[in-house]
């Protein structure tokens, strides 16, 4: 189990995370790294199953967002993966304050884009990079996008891809201005046509500026295998999110399944990992559910320190 900080001892925590986790500045690719030196990666847990939570139970984030935030606190996690819903103007500063009380840090967010289309991206750069201003203060370190796909899963044109991988170039530089660093999600849309979009973008953006965010599991439904996914992505992968199933339907928790998650762990040690992994439950058709909500993230928190061989604190 994790050890419970006081306030103020977390102040302190998160003062010494946030000056010491830099963009590492021997590196060609720029890559995240809180301890580019060895293994040290950085547990987080991502909000999306309590947005499934909320949707079920027909509440607002507003009305949701304390239930959400204590319940990652109880179950034992000390840095959240918000989406940018929680972090808008009307809701941030209930949001932050609500992180305070309940001792939690956000290095990272994940905000909704659109890249493909000029008129889109503008406002998509401009609402991210506001976003940037507004929580960069509270300790954020990265932000995960995922460029939206076109609708019914469309194959987006050569044109549309350049002008994507432009815009991304374009937001990860003006994100580093400010201390900030962009890492670009997939889920199977971009994968589709041998990973045309992803790999796409692994090859049309700059290292410096635009970092990668594997979703193991999408890349696993994707048709692709894990392992060699992430080799793929090299010193860009800077971020992990994770979720796995039994017989191709999620499980409720993170545990043995599918994805081999112990070979993956015996990987990120080989590179030095020092980047985030994210625990990232969804719930879906067929998924069994036998447990509460709560007791799901707390087993899934083990399960990651045990097979990532994290450290406490």
């Amino acid at each position: 189990m994790q050890s419970i900080y006081t306030r103020r001892e977390w102040l302190k925590k998160a003062t010494t995370l946030a000056a010491g986790a830099t963009l590492t500045q021997g590196s060609p690719l720029g890559a995240f790294s809180a301890s580019p030196s060895g293994y040290h990666p950085v547990l987080s847990v991502q909000a999306y199953i309590w947005i499934q939570h909320l949707e079920q139970e027909k509440k607002t984030f507003a009305e949701g967002v304390e239930d959400m935030l204590a319940t990652f606190h109880r179950a034992g996690y000390r840095n959240v993966d918000l989406t940018d819903g929680f972090l808008g103007p009307d809701l941030r500063e209930k949001t932050l304050g609500l992180l305070s009380k309940y001792l939690l840090a956000m290095p990272t967010f994940y905000a909704s884009s659109t890249l493909h289309e000029p008129e889109a991206a503008e406002k998509s750069i401009r609402a991210i990079l506001d976003l940037a201003r507004a929580t960069k203060p509270a300790g954020v370190r990265g932000i995960v996008t995922n460029p939206s796909p076109k609708p019914n899963q469309a194959r987006k044109s050569d044109l549309e891809l350049a002008l994507q991988a432009q815009n991304l170039n374009r937001l990860g530089a003006e994100l580093q201005v400010l201390g900030v660093r962009l890492m670009v999600h997939h889920h199977t849309p971009e994968l589709l046509d041998k990973g045309r979009e992803w790999r796409h973008q692994l090859q049309h953006t700059d290292p410096k500026f635009v970092g990668c965010c594997v979703d193991v599991h999408w890349a696993y439904r994707g048709g692709e295998e894990p392992l060699a996914f992430l080799r793929e992505a090299g010193n860009r992968l800077e971020c992990l999110h994770l979720r796995n199933s039994t017989d191709g339907v999620w499980m409720e928790d993170l545990a043995d399944g599918d994805v081999d998650y112990r070979e993956i762990a015996d990987y990120l040690k080989q590179i030095g990992y020092s980047g985030y992994l994210v625990v990232e439950l969804a719930y879906e058709k067929g998924t069994k559910i036998k447990r509460s909500l709560e007791e799901d993230l707390r087993l899934s928190r083990l399960y990651a320190e045990k097979v990532f061989a994290l450290t406490s604190g």
